[in-house]
């Protein structure tokens, strides 16, 4: 049931576009006692048919551009072969960390962004008046 709720939840996330995946990763490892590498993997799969289902939705929607996904898909083979190869020689606790300070420099980035378009359109509501 824990399995059902989790991916419930991280496909919902996913399709909002908000990064499912990231959401499955922190919850396998608050509620289950997978080791990271395994709950990495595991997401990798679960990635598979939510993008699926995304770009069928997206291709119905004619909202992507084929040349720079092109461009991108090669990319990330490329970066999936080498970051999997490195994340095998990295214990198990210190990726769960790595993996820590990569989300919370993602969340700064986010915020930061968040606050900055914020700002900006105060500035511009301001010069309106």
């Amino acid at each position: 049931m824990k399995e059902i709720l989790i991916g419930t939840l991280s496909g919902t996330v996913a399709a909002l576009g908000m990064g499912g995946g990231t959401i499955l990763i922190l919850l396998l490892g608050i509620f289950t006692s997978m080791d990271q590498h395994l709950i990495q993997g595991t997401n990798l799969i679960f990635f598979i048919p939510t993008s699926i289902t995304a770009i069928c939705m997206n291709v119905k929607n004619k909202t992507i551009n084929y040349k720079m996904s092109f461009i991108i898909i090669i990319a990330g083979i490329i970066g999936a072969i080498l970051g999997s190869k490195l994340s095998f020689k990295i214990d198990n606790s210190s990726l769960k960390k790595y993996f820590g300070i990569f989300l919370l420099c993602i969340a700064i980035f986010e915020i930061y962004s968040f606050f900055k378009k914020y700002i900006l359109k105060k500035k511009e509501d301001n010069k309106i008046r």
